[in-house]
């Protein structure tokens, strides 16, 4: 693995703990990881349980007990290190989003095909796929439960920007994080529209905005969403906020909205789908719940009701716990480790594959296309 910090800890987390849940055709072995401090990766191999820890990414590709490289470092070196690894032969998985521009995903991405011709997998990070209750209602709307789908409305809103004296962190910087709302919340809820649809964004219009334009210069190392600024005053070259309506080929029209702007929500993802025939409503914040309404039903009975996501035939619930006790956050980096270990054994191309986080990567760049000419609706190249 390369990177140990917030993303680095979530995937540990699920390595270490799925050969110990499910049954699995191949079982991990964390030999190393990677970071650029020999004292802070040392430590950082201790707490997270990795064998061996390494300075430079290289080193670590080209170690023999290394087969599979996972990245969870900021955008700008998401490239350089996957197109590496799958250069050498190594299965990848790398966090979202894929790239920080449309050139380098699409390069990821025919490197990722070569790669799967000759037995290799590549997969992109979109963990909130791995939510039970989010992969039952894409079940659900493949299975026709919605019938016709009409509307389709994300948010995800959180808050840790809301304080202009917050420093200029990696994340502020497009040169590292690509973009900034958009790109580390947007992506996410992209990836969930066309997952849950079953279809790509057909196009957009779109506005953004960056609400503090200057803030404090960091000093010393940043942990998680957490970071101490000094006196002097950077650019914050990232967007704050993203707002953007969308269409699907099907007619299905969409909505979305992201910000690190929105006081009082810590991790507030939320969406709808509507359909001619029922719909279903989410809130990461109760993720063990699904609400369903089934439009079929009579007027004088029907209405939302909620599905308690914990039953063993319900997606990835059978390895864990009896009936009503419920998952969190970090049971989604385990079962993203399950479906790439099965995908490896098995040879199947992974979901989410690199053209699926290429497809989420066009969506933001057309985005921010949008937004530059005063929201005018921009097609995404198929």
């Amino acid at each position: 693995m390369v990177g140990y910090a917030f993303m680095g800890a979530a995937h540990s987390q699920g390595w270490r703990t799925v050969g110990r849940v499910f049954d699995l055709p191949v079982r991990p072995v964390l030999s190393a990881v990677c970071g650029r401090d020999g004292g802070a990766v040392r430590a950082a191999a201790d707490r997270l349980g990795w064998a061996a820890a390494e300075t430079d990414w290289r080193a670590l590709i080209a170690r023999d007990d290394v087969d599979l490289v996972d990245i969870c470092t900021p955008g700008d070196s998401h490239a350089e290190i996957a197109l590496a690894a799958l250069e050498a032969g190594k299965h990848v998985l790398c966090e979202k989003p894929l790239a920080n521009t449309v050139e380098e995903a699409e390069a990821m991405a025919e490197a990722a095909e070569r790669a799967r011709a000759r037995g290799q997998v590549a997969m992109v990070g979109f963990n909130y796929r791995r939510v039970p209750a989010l992969a039952l209602a894409r079940r659900m709307v493949a299975e026709g439960r919605l019938g016709a789908l009409r509307h389709v409305r994300l948010t995800y809103l959180q808050d840790w920007l809301v304080d202009a004296s917050f420093p200029l962190t990696w994340r502020l910087r497009k040169d590292r994080a690509g973009s900034g709302a958009l790109g580390d919340l947007g992506a996410h809820i992209v990836d969930l529209a066309q997952y849950l649809v079953g279809e790509p964004v057909a196009g957009v219009s779109a506005l953004t905005e960056t609400f503090v334009r200057e803030r404090p210069l960091l000093e010393g190392a940043s942990s998680g969403l957490t970071a101490e600024g000094g006196g002097r005053l950077g650019t914050v070259t990232v967007d704050d906020a993203a707002v953007f309506t969308a269409r699907f080929p099907s007619g299905a029209l969409a909505s979305f909205e992201a910000t690190r702007f929105a006081a009082g929500r810590k991790n507030a993802l939320r969406l709808e789908l509507n359909g001619t025939d029922g719909s279903l409503a989410f809130d990461l914040e109760r993720l063990n719940e699904l609400s369903f309404h089934d439009h079929t039903e009579p007027a004088a009975s029907s209405g939302f009701r909620r599905i308690l996501v914990t039953e063993p035939d319900h997606p990835y619930v059978d390895a864990w716990w009896p009936p009503g006790h419920g998952l969190g956050y970090e049971h989604t980096f385990v079962h993203q480790a399950r479906d790439l270990l099965h995908a490896i054994a098995t040879g199947a191309r992974p979901e989410p594959s690199f053209a699926d986080g290429l497809s989420v990567q066009r969506v933001l760049a057309a985005v921010e296309e949008s937004a530059a000419k005063n929201s005018v609706y921009t097609l995404i190249p198929a």
